[in-house]
Formats: C-alpha cells, structure tokens, sequence
C-alpha cells in the first residue's frame, strides 16, 4: 500500500470508527470485566420472565416470583423477553455469557447506527465518540445492562435516520412497524421516541407537509391499534400526571450531569448554537427533539410532576440526544468553521485548520482522561459469587423435583430462582422487608424454627449469607434435625422414612 493510501485510510472516518466501536465495547464491558454472571436485578428477572415465556409457550406464564405478578406485569416488556429468549433457544449460548457480552455487542450496534444517522448531517463520527462514553448506572440503568431501554437507545439514530431519509410508503408502514415492535419490547422507550419524532415532524409541517404527516400518523397508529389492550393501563399513568411524586433517591437531574461529563455537555451546548446558526428544519428538529427531554426531565425534577419511570429512562434518551448534538459542536471545532469565524478574512488557512486539529484532539483527550477513570469507578453490585453460582447450579442438577422452596439470603434469592427455577421465601427487589428480616434471622439462628418451616412449605436452606456490615459472606450452620446436609452450605430436608 503506497503512503498516499495509507494516509488516506488513517485519514478516514473508517478507522475512527473502529476506535470508536472498540471504545463503545470495552465502555458497556466495563462492569463485566471481572464479573461472569449477571449483574443487575433486572438483569436476572429478565432471563427468568425469558425462560418463563419459552416453557409456557404463552406470554401470560405463571408468577416466576412470589412478589409479582410475572404473568401481567412484564407484558409491556414482553417483546424484549420473548426475543432474548429466542435468540437464547437458537443461538445455544448460555444466559451467563449472553448476560456478559450481549449489552456491549448491542451498545456498538447502537453507536454505529447513531454515526449512520448524523454521517448524514456532517457530523457521524463525531457524535459516534460521544455516544460511545454514555455511563451505565444502578439507577438509570443503561447499555451495560442486559435490559430493555438499552435496545430502545439504537432505536432512537435508526428511526431518526428514517424520517430524514425516507419518503415512500413502505418508509412509513416500517416506520410504523418499528414503533409498534417498541410499545411491546419497551413501553417507556416508545414514549420517549414518540416525543422526539413528534418534536421532528412538528417542525417539519411547514417545509414538508406530506412527509411530516405521515411520520405523524406512522407514529400514532400502533398506539391506536392497541389502545384496547392498553386503555386499562394508560388512564392511571395520565391520572398520575397531576399527583406530585418524590425524587427518585438513588437518581436525580445534577448527579447525571455529572456522571455523563461536563465537558460533553459543554460541547453539546456548542453544538446546539451551531445546528440553530445555520438553521433548516432538520437541524431544528434534532435541537427540538433534545430540549423536549430535558423540559420533561427537568419539570419533573423541579415540579415533581410526571411518570417516575420517563424520567429515569428519559435520562438516557437525552444523553443519547446530547451526544448528537455534541457531535456537532466537536464537528465546527475541528473544522473551525464556526459563522462568526467563515466571515474573516485570513491569509493561513493552513494555521486555521490546524488550530482546529489541535482543539479537536484537546477536547477528545480531555474528554477519555476524565471520562474513562469515571467510568471505571461507577460502583456497581454484584448479586452472587462463583460460589454462589456453583452452589445454585448443583441444586438445580441435583435436587429432586419433590424439594421445590428454598429460604436464603433474599439478596442472592432472584439470582437463585434463576438457575434452580426453584421456589423463594422471600427476595430483596428494592429494599429489604419484614419478611426479608424474617429469612435472615432465620439462618442466623441456625435455622431451627420448625414452625416457620413448616407454615411456609420449605425444603431447602442455604446458610451462606452475605454481611453487608461485615463486607464478607458468613456460612451459617444448621441444627435442625429434619434437615440434612448434602453439599457445604445445602441442606435439604430429609424423606419422611429417615426423620
């Protein structure tokens, strides 16, 4: 390859691109690095709705925990679990490895539709390597986590690049299409795509009427169609729209600033006066569509008015929307092409482009030195060890069917229901319960309250617990005698003829 060729390359948004991908990949994998399991709660209660679904061969499948209503419940989500169950069913591999690498392999498929989507505008690559930063927390979730709002993000580049794009009849019935395939994998993601292609099309009446109302009416058909399903559901969440709600406190407006980076939302600021300075609809439209996320989040930080659960994931929308929108902004400093700047007449234009190389590298390089350590330090938890993991799997191979509730830790009990698809006592969702305190003095007791055995129908105990105050994992014994100890830490209940 001759060096002109070679400079080429180097030159080209290609080779950017694989940084960026790469970048996108190890930022999602970051938690998983040391981790081979499940993380997030969520995580494990979708692989559990996932199986469900494949052995009740129906959506409506039976409570796969005591604590919910598995069956109804998760029918918003349905089309997110029916998929990755699927796709686990066809592909063979296991949940743990798909819960490991899955949520990066999504992550740079959604990095790589945002750089097709504003290649289109003249910024791709640019608002590739901002979307590739986007953290993931406990709170918002976000694309390190085997979780349906991840996917709902590629969506948000891959419908925009529709709407700019696109302008047939078979445009609009996928465009329509897609939005109802969203309302089912994520009824929160569709919502908020709603607001952003509607912000776009509203715009666009005056410059393209025919095209922005079909988009409109592409939009608001799956909702039509389905308001019979869903009536039920949506008058409650419009009736919670008047009813003040407390911050959510573990996730709030400053704190996400913050975690996603001030000298990125800098740039996005740079990036939207430069989409309005140089104006048409579409630049509107894409300002328009980020500034109506952040008036919803920032009403309801403010006022405390609106849906919990928009504001939580809308979150990640808007940094989505953001990261855009900074493309933009690094776009004019690289190239230095900023209005106030194209009306000078100067005699270097060699010292101007390099000037721009310059800041463009700077704020890049700024941006990883801050940005990577922060990511790296976002605390995450981790549900069970490998011990754990070995011991839960044990069950399941060697734990007869007539033996089908445990009590354990309820911190490790959704992660147990998991691989043993074996009945809890209880399990922590958010925070502890009654019930919860129940369980754990249980074991530490030694577990010898017959009566709570018995009223309770339990037949397995798991006495390895883990001491938050301590840091460590305790492993208690047990001394009833109608249990037995068939593997460190399991003991089962013994067959009647040997009590």
């Amino acid at each position: 390859m001759s060096w002109q060729n070679t400079w080429k390359l180097v030159k080209s948004d290609y080779l950017k691109l694989v940084v960026i991908l790469a970048l996108a990949f190890y930022v999602a994998f970051i938690p998983h690095l040391r981790y081979y399991y499940a993380m997030h709660i969520d995580d494990w209660m979708h692989i559990a709705y996932s199986k469900a679904i494949l052995h009740a061969g129906d959506v409506y499948f039976p409570d796969v925990f005591p604590d919910s209503s598995s069956g109804m419940g998760n029918l918003l989500e349905v089309g997110y679990n029916l998929m990755l169950g699927v796709f686990q069913r066809l592909s063979g591999i296991s949940w743990m490895d798909i819960s490991r690498y899955f949520p990066s392999i999504i992550f740079v498929i959604t990095v790589l539709s945002v750089y097709m989507f504003a290649e289109r505008m003249g910024f791709g690559w640019e608002a590739a390597f901002f979307t590739a930063l986007i953290p993931t927390t406990v709170g918002i979730l976000g694309p390190a986590f085997l979780v349906p709002v991840a996917i709902g993000l590629t969506f948000i580049p891959l419908l925009l690049w529709m709407v700019l794009s696109l302008r047939t009849m078979w445009s609009y019935l996928v465009l329509c299409i897609f939005i109802a395939f969203l309302m089912i994998l994520h009824a929160p993601s569709a919502l908020l795509m709603i607001m952003i292609l509607g912000s776009y099309s509203l715009l666009g009446l005056r410059h393209d009427l025919k095209h922005s109302l079909w988009v409109i009416v592409a939009i608001v058909v799956p909702f039509l169609v389905t308001l019979p399903w869903t009536l039920s559901r949506i008058l409650p969440q419009a009736m919670s729209l008047f009813v003040q709600k407390p911050l959510p406190a573990y996730v709030d407006l400053p704190s996400i600033l913050r975690d996603y980076g001030y000298l990125p939302v800098i740039i996005g600021l740079l990036g939207t006066f430069v989409l309005v300075i140089r104006g048409s609809w579409k630049n509107y439209g894409l300002v328009t569509g980020l500034l109506v996320l952040l008036v919803m989040l920032s009403g309801f930080y403010t006022f405390h008015y609106g849906i919990s659960l928009l504001y939580e994931r809308g979150l990640l929308f808007a940094m989505l929307m953001m990261s855009i929108v900074a493309g933009a902004g690094l776009r004019e400093l690289w190239k230095l092409e900023l209005p106030w700047l194209n009306a000078i007449k100067l005699r270097k234009p060699r010292i101007i482009q390099a000037t721009g190389t310059f800041l463009c590298l700077t704020v890049i390089g700024a941006t990883l030195a801050v940005t990577i350590p922060d990511r790296q330090a976002i605390p995450y938890y981790y549900m069970i060890d490998k011990y754990d993991y070995e011991a839960f799997v044990w069950i399941r191979d060697n734990v007869d069917l007539n033996r089908q509730k445990a009590v354990l830790d309820p911190w490790k009990a959704t992660a147990f229901t998991v691989l043993t698809e074996k009945s809890v006592y209880n399990r922590i969702f958010q925070v502890p319960t009654a019930a919860s305190e129940e369980a754990y003095d249980f074991i530490r007791s030694g577990s010898a309250n017959i009566t709570f055995l018995l009223d309770n129908g339990i037949s397995i105990i798991y006495t390895r617990v883990y001491e938050w105050k301590q840091g460590q994992n305790v492993e208690y014994g047990v001394v009833n005698p109608d249990f037995v100890e068939v593997r460190k830490d399991i003991y089962v209940l013994k067959e009647k003829g040997t009590q």
